[in-house]
């Protein structure tokens, strides 16, 4: 779906993609683009990013431009995913709702979405039940909606550093580092590892025998390099509270 959304930005404006990476940079609609999601939880049918990896870093282009002109949701398209990969995706949801009702740019709109989201994730991923896909199929709606007027946070931008350099997918990038910040999400990190136990999911384990400098320092610029998530999360002078070394220090966590 970001791919779709991308290519029809493309038809309508000049240049390379990554030159859109950003937020408000695109100056012409694009052609007509409809969504139809087989995995639920990312919520990038309704939101206004299209998450691309670019040459030099992962970034989203972010343009009331982007919003497909239409979606199809469709709860017995997603009915056949595997449980480790719903659970990954699912997990999305979850996490950039934690993230989007805790950070500074939380307005009604995105509260009573994400709100909604979360709700339906727990009825999801602690109590299961029938009307499951339907539920989560919301559940993404929601929580895109959610994310599309307030921010997700951390997790995600550190999420985003493991990606670009390490090739993680999302949905387990998320995981993995989520996990690990406790500190910052302490409630959301208990009951998303109840839900882990609850799916029996575990998470995979040495990520990589060890990393560069050059590939260490690029996962730290690509994380560091999404100030509004650093911003929703910790607010205006985030600067002086996220280092290069605590950066580091987080992603630490990730290859004990």
């Amino acid at each position: 779906m970001d791919l779709a959304k991308a290519v029809s930005l493309m038809h309508t404006n000049p240049g390379a993609s990554a030159d859109y990476q950003g937020w408000d940079r695109v100056k012409n609609r694009g052609v007509y683009h409809v969504g139809i999601p087989t995995l639920s939880g990312t919520g990038a049918e309704v939101s206004r990013t299209t998450v691309l990896s670019g040459p030099q870093k992962k970034l989203g282009i972010n343009s009331d431009y982007t919003v497909f002109d239409q979606i199809v949701l469709d709860p017995e398209l997603i009915s056949g995913a595997p449980a480790d990969q719903r659970f990954y995706t699912g997990m999305d949801c979850y996490i950039h709702c934690v993230e989007s009702l805790s950070g500074i740019y939380l307005n009604t709109f995105s509260r009573s979405y994400g709100e909604k989201a979360i709700g339906l994730c727990r009825e999801i991923f602690l109590s299961g039940g029938q009307d499951s896909d339907d539920k989560l199929m919301m559940a993404s709606y929601f929580g895109g909606l959610s994310i599309t007027y307030s921010q997700v946070g951390i997790c995600h931008a550190l999420s985003y550093g493991l990606a670009f350099v390490l090739g993680i997918h999302h949905g387990i990038g998320n995981c993995l580092t989520f996990d690990c910040l406790e500190d910052f999400y302490p409630e959301g990190v208990r009951e998303f590892r109840q839900m882990m136990q609850k799916n029996k999911i575990e998470l995979p384990q040495d990520l990589v025998s060890s990393l560069e400098t050059e590939e260490w320092n690029k996962m730290i610029d690509v994380a560091l390099g999404l100030d509004p998530l650093w911003e929703h999360a910790l607010g205006s002078n985030w600067k002086k509270i996220v280092t290069r070394e605590k950066i580091g220090g987080l992603y630490q966590r990730l290859f004990k």
